[in-house]
């Protein structure tokens, strides 16, 4: 293998390793969102309808 494909496969395994470790670390520390509680809507929809 010569020098300059060494260096590109080295370069694009970088990039590549850089992104996911990124993108990994931002899944796991991203703050969850909060989500409406289903049976408190189910008791507006009962409250409606009656």
């Amino acid at each position: 293998m010569n020098t300059e494909a060494l260096i590109t496969m080295l370069l694009t395994q970088g990039i590549v390793v850089s992104f996911a470790v990124y993108f990994f670390y931002k899944v796991l520390t991203i703050k969850p969102k909060q989500e409406p509680d289903s049976f408190s809507e189910n008791d507006e929809v009962k409250e409606r309808q009656e």
